[in-house]
């Protein structure tokens, strides 16, 4: 078991809590309710020191680059993820009504309040700190160890991340599977967990056209903007796409990202900055799911979803996911905070929501890591237009 991947063992830990949902009594699934609320409890008082872990030194160490090639890679990078959220949200609000039950996660009970099984004891674990201030401190270090240089304030930053990314691989990422497994059962015990994996299915194909589409976007803009053949990028970018498949980190995908970006014509010089850069920053295909998981969760539970909502949602996703570690389901772990603060996510609604993003987040690392030569290849360009 410990050798399988996350997304095998999310897989099985939904199969098994579904199994256990439907056959075991209500004392048994009372108790796994109660480790899934402690683990969740601890999950929030982890988000705020994520996001400083992530942001705080990824902004530190952005503000060292080199100079305006770094401004431009950064712009074209977050420019993509943005335009990627946007692209999801539009295909969810045309889509999702028509496919997707509106309210259906508390529309199938009587009293919605008593659909899930209490858990026998509750341990309340606080935050240090609130989510936006969380936020707020990571900006303010990050900036100011970037405008000041402070060398000692960046290494306390990075060792803090990881051991931030320490207790996420070693402790939330193992414990995870546990926790969608008696959330399932939970879900299971009240006859909800049919219509929640229709929804996985629906939003996976969804989601999965929506990578293409936008894949074929950015290499059809590049290759305009460089006068090459996007469709030969492409291809020649397949080998990226599908180690990132098999590794879902976009760190463990750079050697091959860099050699297929070269075969595409980019010079060394750029290549060897901005593919790095933008595996920490670059990150459409996870915004295009989370924007659309997220989006699904909010229609099931009922909770009203606008632009002026979402909108400030992905302009912040954008800036949380900077750095998040090469580790499966790192995006979403960097995004909890947002789930909370900005969408209303409560316990139940996040552990859905990380089921749904790492069922397929192969795909969104996969995206995002193919998407990096596009970046890498209009960079270029403006490089030598620049030195021309």
């Amino acid at each position: 078991m410990n050798k399988l991947g996350l997304l095998p063992k999310i897989l099985i830990a939904i199969l098994l809590g579904i199994a256990v949902g439907s056959i075991s009594p209500e004392w048994l699934v009372a108790g796994l309710a109660t480790f899934s609320g402690l683990f969740g409890n601890f999950l929030g008082f982890a988000i705020p020191l994520i996001i400083i872990g992530f942001i705080a030194p990824g902004i530190g160490e952005l503000g060292r680059g080199a100079g305006r090639l770094l401004g431009v890679t950064t712009g074209l990078a977050y420019l993509s993820t943005i335009i990627a959220g946007l692209l999801a949200y539009m295909a969810a609000t045309l889509l999702y009504p028509h496919i997707l039950q509106t309210g259906g996660l508390v529309n199938s009970f009587a009293n919605p309040e008593e659909s899930l099984l209490e858990p026998f004891f509750k341990v309340d674990m606080p935050p240090v700190f609130g989510v936006m201030t969380a936020l707020l401190l990571a900006f303010t270090l990050g900036l100011g160890a970037a405008v000041i240089k402070g060398q000692a304030l960046q290494k306390v930053m990075v060792d803090f991340r990881e051991i931030i990314e320490k207790l996420i691989s070693a402790v939330i990422i193992p414990l995870l599977p546990y926790h969608i497994l008696c959330v399932f059962a939970n879900l299971a015990y009240g006859g909800q967990v049919t219509m929640i994996l229709s929804v996985f299915a629906k939003v996976f194909v969804m989601i999965i056209v929506l990578h293409v589409l936008y894949l074929t976007i950015q290499y059809l803009i590049a290759g305009q903007i460089a006068h090459k053949n996007p469709l030969a990028m492409l291809k020649n970018m397949l080998p990226a796409y599908f180690t990132a498949v098999g590794t879902q980190s976009s760190a463990a995908a750079i050697p091959v990202t860099l050699r297929q970006t070269k075969l595409n014509g980019v010079s060394g010089k750029v290549a060897d900055f901005v593919i790095p850069l933008c595996a920490t920053i670059h990150l459409s295909g996870s915004t295009i799911t989370l924007v659309s998981c997220s989006m699904a969760v909010m229609l099931l539970s009922g909770i009203p979803i606008t632009l002026g909502m979402m909108f400030p949602f992905i302009l912040m996703l954008g800036i949380t996911m900077i750095a998040a570690p090469g580790v499966p389901g790192g995006a979403v772990m960097a995004a909890l905070g947002l789930l909370e603060s900005m969408l209303g996510f409560d316990t139940t609604l996040t552990s859905l929501m990380i089921a749904l993003y790492i069922a397929q987040d192969s795909f969104g690392t996969a995206c995002n890591v193919t998407g990096d030569g596009a970046i890498a290849v209009i960079t270029d360009r403006i490089s030598k237009t620049e030195s021309a």
